[in-house]
């Protein structure tokens, strides 16, 4: 019987891994089929948005509520109540003591967790399926009625301060990605603050602020449901209602107004002194488009060719050739109002920060001349495809999709279909793409250096 059953499985494994990896040129209609995602969807009259996607493979459940809430919709002297919410959410309930979610999660058989980031929200389960019910009871209530008291918040406000003196304070690098470059290249944008938001904020905020922000935002109409695996959609269907449908409606419009950066015209240029840094970097950020802009989808390439793996061109060219730096990479952080883009490098002995930042441009430079490769531009797509189909082969994977792709979107069939937006790319697309964001009047050069007066180092 276990050979039977392991033979299965390594045959699974091997039909999976050969559809991601071939090429696709003659079956992609076919493995699009194969692997489509077929899900229930509705909003109820609170408005909350309810996606359901059945799959029995195995006897478990994964849920999520999406809230449209983040850092950018703080007011200045605010700043850090999404993710404060993101700690304090977990407090209690009027009906669930302190401290208790995890253990309700835990005793029986599940995992949960919570994130928080610019533009959203997230908590979310993965439990044994006939635990559906205490999931959806559990969400309920921290949308319905989360504790938000004094002595709750005095406890978080501890707690996120000795998590950003981990994360942030005493990690080299943090401080200026997370705080200083989108500050500088943000003036009026609320993407200009950090998530884990400022001291002196949360010290100053008080007891009516925070209820204040739940009331607003942790509400029916500003969230999505979705529910992946192993159940029944018209037995979910009741159970949601049953939950969720009495909870009211939020009170005002949820449609944000954008607020509309200045064009840069000349690149700021800015050196940190930092006590956690023993190797200066240099760090380039571009000010770049919105995740649902098409010019995001090919930055997302561009990236990839610039530092995915051992024969990407900084790693090829500027670490390993020409030992410029000991360590270089580029990411793009997509956000729904606007994006960043950096390419950084640490640097070798004997070498300076513009030495690293020449040698960068020239990089730059030849991706805007001449673009990619075509052979380049086809692995990054085999590998876009391998991505799409991998991530929507897990429940998690599917749940998390299915709610970003609604959030942002309005449109959560772009599951099965947002990858023909990589396989359009072209390389002219590149070319251009790079001409109009990679330009140094574009961008912040940050210069992260060693303390000299720091005796620790």
């Amino acid at each position: 019987m276990n050979k039977i059953y392991f033979f299965l499985l390594m045959l699974s494994t091997m039909i999976f891994n050969h559809l991601i990896s071939k090429d696709f040129n003659s079956s992609r209609n076919d493995s699009r089929e194969l692997y489509k995602i077929k899900f229930f969807e509705e909003k109820l009259s609170n408005g909350l948005h309810v996606l359901l996607h059945q799959d029995t493979t195995n006897p478990l459940v994964s849920i999520s509520v999406l809230y449209h809430v983040g850092s950018k919709n703080e007011i200045p002297g605010r700043s850090g109540f999404a993710h404060f919410f993101e700690h304090l959410m977990f407090e209690g309930s009027k009906n669930i003591k302190k401290g208790e979610y995890f253990k309700y999660i835990a005793s029986n058989g599940g995992k949960n967790n919570a994130y928080t980031n610019h533009d959203e929200t997230c908590y979310y389960e993965i439990l044994p399926s006939d635990r559906l019910p205490l999931a959806l009871w559990l969400e309920s209530e921290r949308m319905l009625h989360a504790k938000v008291d004094e002595e709750s918040i005095n406890i978080q406000r501890e707690v996120v301060k000795e998590e950003k003196k981990m994360r942030v304070e005493n990690q080299p690098y943090a401080k200026a990605i997370s705080e200083i470059i989108p500050s500088l290249l943000f003036k009026k944008h609320p993407y200009k603050y950090p998530i884990i938001g400022l001291d002196q904020d949360l010290d100053a905020a008080t007891e009516k602020d925070y209820k204040e922000f739940y009331k607003t935002y942790y509400v029916p109409n500003n969230a999505v449901l979705v529910v992946s695996g192993d159940f029944n959609i018209h037995e979910a269907r009741k159970l949601i209602k049953k939950y969720f449908g009495s909870i009211p409606k939020g009170k005002i419009n949820f449609t944000m107004k954008k607020i509309e950066e200045d064009p840069m015209e000349k690149e700021i240029f800015y050196t940190y002194v930092d006590k956690n840094v023993k190797v200066p970097g240099v760090f380039l950020s571009y000010r770049a488009p919105k995740l649902t802009n098409k010019d995001s989808y090919v930055l997302k390439i561009i990236d990839h060719v610039l530092s995915s793996g051992e024969s990407s061109r900084i790693m090829k060219n500027i670490v390993n050739t020409k030992q410029m730096a000991s360590y270089a990479g580029s990411f793009l952080d997509t956000m729904e109002d606007y994006g960043i883009f950096v390419i950084y490098g640490l640097i070798n002995p004997g070498i300076t920060l513009d030495q690293l930042t020449k040698i960068i441009d020239e990089e730059i430079d030849l991706l805007k001349k001449k673009g990619i490769t075509q052979y380049e531009l086809e692995k990054q797509k085999n590998y876009f495809e391998k991505k799409f189909i991998s991530e929507n082969y897990s429940m998690s994977g599917i749940t998390a999709n299915l709610s970003h792709y609604y959030l942002y979107y309005h449109n959560a069939n772009l599951i099965n279909t947002d990858i023909d937006k990589y396989k359009k790319i072209t390389i002219e697309d590149i070319k251009k793409v790079a001409n109009k964001y990679l330009n140094k009047n574009n961008r912040v050069r940050l210069y992260n250096v060693p303390d000299k007066n720091n005796t620790d180092q």
